[in-house]
């Protein structure tokens, strides 16, 4: 519901209640999957009370212990980036919890880099559609003032390294730095 952008606080609250009684039960993955959903109210009804919000540091906490796994792509575009003058962290933990693939946490600019697992096929059409979680993570990230660019896979497959510099050129422009 929340990556759907459903706007009935009170569907969350109802859910906030019932699930904050049974929390203890929950694995940590269940957990960092709530964290998510009490940070979607916690930014869209800032005012509501909302009964997973008293355990947003547990829920937080469980969210954190999920390990990163960098891919193969995201260590050849974040060389790039580097290549190209653009000095980042990769693996930046922002303050709400979230990891960015490469920030810069000054400026709150930060490159994702968007595997398969980001994506459904289009039957029909064959084209890649970004999906409601990755789509949810970015809306929330840019509600905390992050700027983002993603770089595909598919915009990165089958690209000479001239065309990857353009690419990584043009994704830099897109949040405000100029190479």
């Amino acid at each position: 519901f929340a990556c759907a952008g459903w706007d009935s606080h009170k569907f969350f609250i109802t859910f906030g209640t019932a699930i904050a009684e049974l929390l203890a039960n929950f694995t940590d993955t269940q957990k960092s999957q709530l964290y998510i959903v009490a940070s979607y109210v916690q930014l869209t009804w800032p005012h509501v009370d909302f009964p997973l919000s008293r355990h947003l540091e547990s829920l937080r906490s469980a969210y954190t212990r999920a390990g990163t796994a960098p891919s193969q792509l995201q260590g050849d575009v974040s060389a790039m980036l580097e290549q190209l003058g653009w000095s980042h962290t990769e693996e930046h933990r922002t303050v709400e919890g979230f990891s960015l693939d490469m920030a810069d946490p000054e400026t709150k600019r930060a490159i994702e880099v968007d595997g398969p697992s980001h994506y459904l096929e289009d039957a029909p059409s064959g084209e890649y559609v970004v999906n409601g979680s990755t789509r949810f993570k970015a809306r929330l990230l840019r509600s905390y003032g992050w700027n983002l660019a993603n770089v595909a896979f598919f915009e990165w497959d089958r690209k000479t390294e001239a065309e990857r510099h353009q690419l990584l050129a043009d994704k830099l422009a897109q949040i405000g730095v100029v190479v």
